[in-house]
């Protein structure tokens, strides 16, 4: 236990070396993970470390699935509802019977059932790869929020095909009409698990004396509730985490202090960074395993690894054009977010397809004896597929979606503004609604008047008079003497910190509070930072 324990210690050391580099190199960190994963496998360093299927649903994925909950924008997963939900559940569903016909025409023995059961395993793609790759370059914002969308609720599709045709190669009965009843109502109650617990935990945070440190130690044992509560019942516990993770986050304000956003916030970068990082790394380190274990020979396997994956990647092309050609026929007759969304995005949306974890996992969990004590039919030989559609999705699709984003250069119909102008306006609004606000409680001219006040109302004027110049000012190339403005703010920030280090040697002074302010220059410069990459912008 011990010298397993230090062997996730140095796998971790291993992962931030392996990100540092993906960063060096301009890559997607889970590309440079897989690949790290995959060679270290060849090392026999980490043998003793194995995905057990139980940990990846049970530990991994309720946080991950939470955390993604609590970082999508509820105003756009709503406006973008239509796409989402098309390709979270008909495109999977699609696919995985597209993945049953190929899989048995191929596949010598292959019975559609074994199909079905490898289509809802690599039928969902995994959007942690896709996200962090449109994230470093230009894209569309709607497109990342489509992404994200989908990725909340197309693991709860697969799993649940996945589910279902695992029972039919267990039993050998399929009941179409049972099983499409069982499927709605595995999501409906899913659903209202989810958005239950979600309520109650809700009011946890809203009435009970919590503090900063309760607060965030109960978003992290949350989606475990939500989770176990709906797979006790035999629901969506996927879907449970998804519900009450987008509950929770549209009531977050109303809920949480701002020490517990603050908080919570950094806790869960951390945790949902570490948590990737190592499903990412042991993908590439179970391939020994899966390789040892196959049947029938390594090379017509890897064949048939490659033409699903190049089935998987025409479906999905496919499926994204035939939403296009669906959303202009339903434009007629009812209200869509994008009457004609033309074909970049769609081209973009359908390339991003590759695949992770969830369908690493579901392979995995698939048992090694039927009910009659015999082997599972071709077990080895659907992880082996899996491995390999994971690998070329991942890798393939992964290192050139940058390159096709830059080619076909998707274009951002749906934004009335820039972020740069967004920004301006918001901090223009935002200082009047001030400025408002102290004028009219100023105090009576018969009484003292109030320095601090005063000082602040003049300060707010200032802001205000520089928004609307900023706003009125006609784009054009970056403004030099802004940027003097910040790289001089930076070093005063250096000189106040330099400041408070000297001071911090006197003993009169408390190290708490030098720390205080230490922690409000640090919060001053994370400010302008971000203001100088959205200026920036993506390379």
């Amino acid at each position: 236990m011990q010298n397993l324990f230090f062997e996730f210690v140095f796998l971790i050391l291993i992962i931030l070396a392996l990100v540092m580099v993906a960063s060096k190199l301009r890559l997607a960190y889970p590309i440079v993970l897989v690949l790290g994963g995959l060679a270290l496998s060849f090392t026999q360093l980490f043998d003793n470390i194995r995905i057990d299927p139980e940990i990846v649903f049970l530990v991994f994925l309720p946080p991950l699935l939470y955390e993604a909950a609590w970082q999508v924008s509820w105003k756009e997963f709503w406006k973008w509802r239509r796409v989402i939900t098309s390709f979270a559940f008909p495109v999977v569903i699609i696919t995985s019977c597209i993945i049953a016909v190929v899989s048995h025409a191929l596949i010598p023995g292959f019975t559609l059932a074994l199909g079905f059961l490898l289509g809802g395993i690599v039928s969902p793609p995994d959007a942690i790869s896709a996200t962090t790759i449109m994230r470093q370059v230009q894209v569309p914002r709607q497109m990342v929020s489509i992404i994200e969308g989908e990725s909340l609720l197309n693991d709860a599709a697969s799993l649940i095909v996945f589910r279902f045709a695992l029972a039919a190669v267990l039993t050998g009965q399929f009941a179409f009409g049972q099983a499409a009843g069982s499927f709605f109502l595995v999501i409906v109650l899913g659903t209202a698990i989810g958005v239950g617990l979600g309520l109650v935990f809700y009011a946890i945070h809203r009435w009970l004396p919590t503090t900063p440190s309760i607060d965030t130690v109960l978003t992290l044992v949350t989606p475990y509730c939500l989770y176990y509560a709906a797979e006790h019942f035999h629901y969506s516990g996927v879907l449970a985490v998804v519900s009450g993770g987008l509950l929770l986050s549209s009531k977050r304000h109303s809920m949480l202090t701002y020490r517990s956003r603050i908080e919570s916030v950094d806790v869960w970068s951390v945790l949902s960074f570490v948590l990737n990082g190592l499903v990412f790394l042991l993908i590439g380190l179970e391939l020994p395993t899966i390789t040892r274990e196959l049947d029938g020979g390594l090379e017509p396997a890897i064949g048939y690894g490659l033409l699903i994956s190049l089935t998987l990647v025409v479906a999905r092309l496919l499926c994204s054009f035939g939403a296009v050609l669906f959303t202009m026929f339903a434009s007629r007759f009812i209200t869509v977010a994008d009457a004609n969304p033309g074909w970049r995005g769609p081209m973009v949306l359908g390339w991003a397809g590759m695949r992770g974890v969830v369908s690493l996992a579901a392979a995995l969990s698939i048992p090694l004896l039927t009910p009659q004590g015999q082997p599972f039919p071709y077990r080895n030989l659907i992880l082996f597929i899996t491995f390999i559609v994971i690998l070329v999705t991942l890798v393939f699709q992964g290192l050139t979606l940058p390159w096709l984003i830059r080619k076909v250069k998707p274009e951002d119909r749906h934004r009335t503004f820039s972020d740069e102008k967004q920004e301006l306006i918001l901090q223009k609004k935002l200082a009047l609604q001030a400025l408002r606000y102290v004028e009219s409680n100023t105090m009576p001219t018969t009484e003292a008047p109030n320095e601090y006040l005063q000082n602040l109302q003049s300060r707010l004027q200032l802001d205000a008079a520089f928004f609307t110049h900023e706003l009125e000012e006609a784009p054009g190339p970056p403004n030099e003497t802004l940027h003097h403005f910040h790289q001089n703010y930076l070093e005063l920030l250096n000189q106040q910190r330099s400041l408070l280090h000297e001071m911090n040697h006197r003993m009169e002074f408390d190290e708490e509070i030098i720390r205080k302010y230490l922690t409000i220059l640090d919060l001053e410069e994370y400010k302008l930072r971000e203001k100088q990459l959205q200026k920036a912008g993506p390379e």
